[in-house]
């Protein structure tokens, strides 16, 4: 994938204006999809935001911008998860989300393996619950 091409997950997935989109995507699906009310439940009814933050993080995650550690430091994803109870089923509820906001996305299926098995990699460092 990127290492034949020499471009980053973030450049193949088509830069800032399609990350944007599917961050956009992701919590729009959120929202409504009632699959993934307990995770729904644990944001502000405000997403601007957030939606900010996982963009920024995001552009740099896949290779992009540093935009997150620019203005915030370090990540510190566990740790900043902690405050909130999260085990198998609220991971399953962010990558049915995010799963679903990437089908809408045209993108290379070797990219969406990709991003599908890293994913589901960090969420599933994010559970803190049996």
């Amino acid at each position: 994938m990127s290492e034949a091409s020499g471009l980053s997950p973030y450049e193949l997935l088509g830069g800032e204006a399609v990350l944007r989109q599917l961050v956009d995507r992701f919590y729009d699906i959120m929202a409504s999809d009632p699959r993934a009310a307990g995770i729904q439940a644990m944001h502000a009814a405000d997403t601007t935001l957030i939606r900010q933050k996982l963009f920024e993080f995001l552009s740099g995650w896949l290779g992009g911008p540093e935009l997150f550690i620019q203005k915030y430091g370090h990540p510190r994803l566990r740790a900043r998860h902690l405050p909130f109870a999260i085990g198998e089923e609220e991971r399953d509820q962010w990558l049915i989300c995010m799963y679903q906001a990437m089908a809408e996305i045209p993108m290379e299926e070797g990219l969406r393996s990709h991003l599908e098995e890293a994913f589901f990699r960090t969420a599933d460092f994010m559970r803190n619950q049996e």
